[in-house]
């Protein structure tokens, strides 16, 4: 991008406002996960205690600031994810107690917006400890070494069986912004449904 995507304006607010709005709607008081200080005007921020490791290095840093045994994380690049989605999918990790509840788009996990146990943290730290610092891979060895498992289901049926107001296709709801060129489409969609 060239510059801190959390700060890119889509629909007159910053894509993390959009982000930490969801996440208020749900009940939270959330706090942003890195190291990125310039962004403790939104909410409080959680300093990664394994800097550069990227998204793996946040959601170690947050599993390891909270009490909470299920943690619910959000990139801020995902402005399409309804918060009735987020709702859904609480509660599915509220039955389950799985080690991580985990969605998938067209087939491919998305981990970064995920549920958390508390339990898989010394796991994450042990991937972030040997240099691996990606995030299903450690998932998938948290739910190896433990008896939990992954609460995987598909985003597209779970979609298609609610009654949520969708105006964004499914398929977008997952797209990541991480180019010019997809924060363009993301901008041109935005004046379409506004």
């Amino acid at each position: 991008m060239g510059r801190d995507k959390a700060l890119l304006e889509l629909g007159g607010r910053p894509l993390i406002e959009h982000a930490l709005a969801k996440l208020r709607a749900l009940g939270f008081s959330p706090r942003i996960a890195g190291s990125r200080l310039a962004l403790s005007s939104f909410a409080p921020v959680v300093q990664d205690n394994y800097p550069q490791q990227g998204p793996l290095g946040g959601i170690e840093a947050a599993l390891a600031a909270t009490a909470s045994e299920q943690n619910l994380f959000l990139p801020v690049d995902l402005p399409w994810l309804p918060v009735a989605f987020l709702r859904w999918m609480m509660e599915r990790a509220e039955h389950t107690n799985a080690l991580a509840t985990v969605p998938r788009a067209q087939g491919l996990p998305q981990p970064l917006c995920a549920i958390y146990s508390r339990a898989m943290l010394p796991h994450a730290q042990a991937a972030l400890a040997e240099g691996d610092a990606k995030v299903m891979r450690a998932v998938e060895r948290a739910a190896a070494a433990t008896d939990l498992r992954i609460d995987s289901f598909d985003a597209e049926s779970i979609a298609a069986s609610q009654l949520w107001e969708q105006r964004i296709p499914v398929y977008r709801w997952f797209q990541n912004l991480n180019s010019p060129t997809d924060f363009q489409a993301a901008l041109e969609q935005s004046q379409r449904i506004h």
